[in-house]
């Protein structure tokens, strides 16, 4: 990148004008906007795979009530076989473009970070991945649950016969609201060690924290039925006090280097 700092400065890029960030950004988003389109026709073609892990929980469910059931999706659209596999191709192409947008976001904010600030968001960034990626398997794992519940909870008068685009949609709201409650903790460990929170408030307000943690769950599952909601609250309380201990282990490390450097000051 242009505009880098004199010799034996900290950062890099901490010169670049306000235009020179705008291009960079520009040119970071085409990156992964490009990276989507060329990874859409892989997907395209990826859609019968795609499409056969969507009906893997749905004929779980159905087959679950009743061992012969029929568990084909129902479409009553002509152009909606056609939009489905745009739609899904284009999530697909979303997914394979993750690594390549990850290292394009890491790119643009490196530059302008301390080497010690890098370490630190090199191991957020990889963090964060890893969760939502757990949070968005036990999503998919739960579904047959959760759906099984809502095919009941109609009664055996309703026979229920999903399309294929609602259920698409419902997968992947469940996929996409569990990745982000595991991100829960990236949050509360990154507010403690910039010293928003501490840890002893957060030990201090348990009950409190895992009251607000089952509204959360039950506001942001799309399915709403109380399996999906306690499958996202109970790791959502245990990454709470997963940060707790985190949060204690990086205050005991700062005071110690505090300390260290007081006495070596003297």
């Amino acid at each position: 990148m242009t505009g880098r700092m004199t010799k034996g400065a900290e950062r890099d890029g901490a010169q670049m004008t306000l235009g020179d960030h705008l291009k960079e950004l520009r040119w970071r988003l085409l990156v992964c906007v490009g990276a989507v389109v060329v990874l859409l026709v892989p997907a395209w073609f990826l859609y019968p795979w795609f499409s056969e892990a969507l009906q893997g929980p749905y004929c779980d469910a159905l087959r679950n009530i009743e061992t012969t059931a029929n568990c084909k999706f129902l479409n009553t659209a002509p152009l909606a076989p056609f939009t489905l596999r745009l739609r899904i191709a284009g999530w697909g192409a979303v997914l394979l473009a993750m690594p390549v947008m990850l290292w394009q976001v890491w790119r643009f904010i490196a530059p302008g970070l301390y080497k010690k600030e890098r370490r630190y968001s090199l191991a957020f960034v990889a963090s964060a991945l890893v969760l939502f990626a757990l949070g968005a398997v036990l999503a998919y794992e739960i579904l047959p649950k959760a759906v099984d519940f809502l095919i009941r909870v109609g009664g055996p008068e309703v026979e229920t016969r999903y399309s294929i685009a609602d259920f698409t949609r419902i997968v992947v709201l469940m996929m996409v609201a569990f990745g982000v409650g595991f991100e829960f903790p990236i949050l509360l460990v990154a507010l403690q060690m910039v010293g928003v929170i501490e840890p002893g408030t957060l030990a201090k307000y348990r009950r409190q924290g895992a009251l607000v943690i089952v509204v959360v769950a039950a506001a942001i599952t799309p399915s709403g039925d109380p399996f999906s909601l306690f499958a996202l609250a109970l790791p959502m309380y245990l990454f709470y006090e997963l940060s707790i201990f985190l949060g204690w282990l990086f205050v005991r490390r700062k005071r110690k280097r505090s300390g260290t450097a007081t006495a070596d000051d003297q």
